[in-house]
């Protein structure tokens, strides 16, 4: 039963692959369709082949890493990859919470140095070629010192606690489990602003002047509670634009990336805040929190229920249970789910962005939102005609022209 299940696991593993790569060909070949009327001029003739260019650099790159990635973790469950670091982890420690942080330090440092390489290409020969990268090596090294830190930190505390809770608990551990990390969640959610982003970046207060008081006039307006706005030092690293607000309650804070400041003017940066305060307004931010708690609950609920089966180990071709071994084969079982999961969630997030666009519309104006929208996009080399497929299964997002279609309506 358990090379049954293993030859599954390996198969969907397989189709997802040739999904994946055979959404990202289709899409690719859009840049040789003639583009609409809407979005015809917003690249020129140079431009639109550099941003075809760079489709074409990023597809190359994104299948040579999916072959080598598909081909690393085909071997290492044929081979009983897991196993031998299981029986690794058991011969340095007896205390289940210890080889539970030893395994998954083995597997996440392999994995960090296997990937390392391929970002470091993306990093420094894409972004850069094509202009976007502002990484200099000294910031790209303290990046990766300060994940690491927080990955054994944060990563290590969470294994470690329910690695412990699973000893204690049993099948039962998965309540205990769902709350806990249904805390974490919320808890980062509404201070990721004051913890976690000042590790990585610079914030500094926006200062007094046009584009302060465009926001806090329309703040006021719609009534949002804004605390502070942030300009964040995005230009260290990249030259692509955002923005986005954090926290929950009654204190709001508004992030913006420094490029955004630089690239856009004060009616179109307010109505990109707009779309924004939008997603507060119509409670897309509490229903994403609902949904994905929930959605915590199921996925340990089974992961309760399975993780004590003898059969889970098995799987890997590991001779004991534990709780580690578990949870890759169930991660792995999960993953077709997972997929379907994902669709249902770009549904809703598309229809919460035309909820957003619709509520920036209704109380700032279309036109700025509009142009907004076409910078960035060009700004990013996006691509204006997306296939549906590609979009369906990987958009969160609508595209462009939906999104001006339904701004203009």
């Amino acid at each position: 039963m358990a090379q049954v299940i293993l030859y599954v696991i390996i198969g969907f593993i397989l189709f997802e692959f040739v999904l994946s790569k055979t959404l990202s060909y289709l899409n690719l070949k859009t840049w040789d369709k003639p583009l609409p009327d809407e979005v015809k001029d917003l690249y020129d003739v140079k431009k639109y082949a550099e941003a075809k260019d760079y489709a074409v650099a990023n597809y190359k790159t994104g299948m040579i890493t999916s072959i080598i990635m598909l081909l690393i973790t085909i071997a290492v469950l044929w081979f009983k990859g897991f196993a031998g670091v299981d029986e690794l982890a058991h011969q340095l420690s007896s205390s289940p919470v210890v080889q539970s942080l030893i395994f998954f330090g083995i597997i996440g440092l392999i994995s960090y140095i296997i990937g390392l390489p391929f970002e470091i290409y993306y990093t420094f020969w894409i972004e850069e070629k094509f202009g976007f990268n502002k990484t200099t090596p000294k910031v790209f090294v303290l990046d990766k010192l300060k994940g690491l830190a927080l990955a054994v930190v944060l990563g290590g505390g969470i294994i470690a606690l329910l690695t412990f809770l699973f000893g204690l608990l049993g099948d039962k551990f998965w309540i205990a489990a769902w709350v806990i990390v249904a805390v974490f969640s919320i808890f980062f959610a509404m201070f990721y602003t004051n913890l976690l982003l000042p590790i990585f970046n610079k914030l500094t207060p926006l200062e007094s002047g046009e584009l302060r008081s465009s926001i806090e006039k329309y703040a006021a307006k719609v009534q949002f509670p804004l605390t502070n706005i942030i300009v964040m030092d995005s230009s260290k690293r990249s030259t692509k634009a955002n923005a986005f607000f954090s926290g929950m309650g009654s204190k709001k804070s508004i992030v913006l990336y420094d490029n955004l400041i630089k690239d856009m003017n004060t009616e179109e940066i307010t109505a990109v805040l707009a779309h924004e305060v939008g997603h507060y307004k119509k409670k897309h931010v509490l229903q994403g929190m609902v949904i994905s708690v929930a959605q915590m609950g199921i996925m340990f609920f089974v992961f309760g229920w399975l993780a004590s089966n003898p059969l889970m180990a098995e799987v890997l071709g590991a001779k004991q249970n534990s709780f580690h071994l578990s949870l890759i084969t169930f991660s792995l079982l999960y993953s077709p789910i997972s997929i379907i999961t994902g669709l249902l969630m770009n549904v809703f997030s598309r229809k919460n962005e035309y909820e957003a666009d619709t509520f920036a519309k209704e109380t700032y104006t279309a036109a700025s939102m509009i142009t907004a929208l076409k910078r960035l996009s060009v700004n990013h080399l996006s691509n204006l005609q997306p296939h549906p497929a590609f979009v369906f299964f990987n958009y969160s997002h609508p595209t462009l022209l939906q999104r001006m279609r339904n701004l203009a309506a």
